[in-house]
């Protein structure tokens, strides 16, 4: 090989995989909002001193996922419908420039991506399961930026969507038929494989506000 220089292999850092541990904890439902996290446990179960499993929870404190009361603790956070809003319009920017990469030349792949979670949302659906809806709803999102390739995009998106898992009874049960749901979802799929792009982003931006619009009318009852 000569004298090619290669970088050495780079290993998640103990702070890294607390962060990342409990962030998907948090996503999928196993870490409740309201939960409290317990200092002693959590170092004991990730056999770690209680310094590294601070330094985690206070970068998911500052990304809003937990919140710390003082002489409290540390606990999932809850958010609140005017929370869940704002969640919403600053995911619309960012799959928005998602959409507009994979427009450029990504439309084959992005709609190879997100045949998994339309047919999951289309298997709970039938089976009149509202979470499995919500969870083949958040996989598709999460996919739509993943496959536009910014990592940093999908950085983003993944701290977003932990955030819409702590609200995310309040959006789905404003879907009186989860048909409907799923219908939204394959239209936006087919759409990005085959429409003008004008038409993509006028769907995507349709889907968005209709959430938002949905989250707006349940604050106001």
């Amino acid at each position: 090989m000569g004298t090619v220089e290669l970088a050495p292999a780079r290993r998640v850092s103990t702070v890294d995989h607390i962060a990342g541990e409990l962030r998907a904890a948090i996503a999928s439902g196993r870490l409740e909002p309201g939960a409290q996290l317990g200092e002693a446990e959590l170092a004991t179960r990730f056999g770690v001193s209680r310094g590294p499993l601070r330094e985690a929870m206070q970068r998911l404190v500052s990304e809003g996922i937990l919140h710390a009361i003082a002489n409290r603790g540390v606990f999932v956070s809850r958010l609140t419908l005017a929370d869940m809003i704002d969640v919403y319009r600053t995911r619309g920017t960012i799959e928005q420039a998602a959409l507009d990469l994979i427009l450029h030349d990504r439309r084959d792949a992005a709609h190879a991506a997100l045949a998994a979670s339309v047919e999951a949302m289309r298997t709970a659906a039938a089976a009149d399961d509202g979470a499995g809806v919500s969870d083949g709803d958040q996989a598709f999102h999460e996919a739509l930026v993943e496959v536009a390739g910014s990592p940093r995009l999908a950085r983003a998106m993944r701290t977003l969507l932990v955030e819409t898992r702590l609200c995310l009874g309040e959006l789905s049960s404003t879907y009186a038929d989860l048909g409907t749901q799923v219908r939204e979802h394959e239209e936006l799929r087919e759409a990005i494989r085959t429409e003008p792009p004008e038409h993509v982003t006028a769907l995507l931006a349709a889907h968005l506000a209709d959430a938002t619009a949905r989250l707006e009318v349940k604050r106001s009852t």
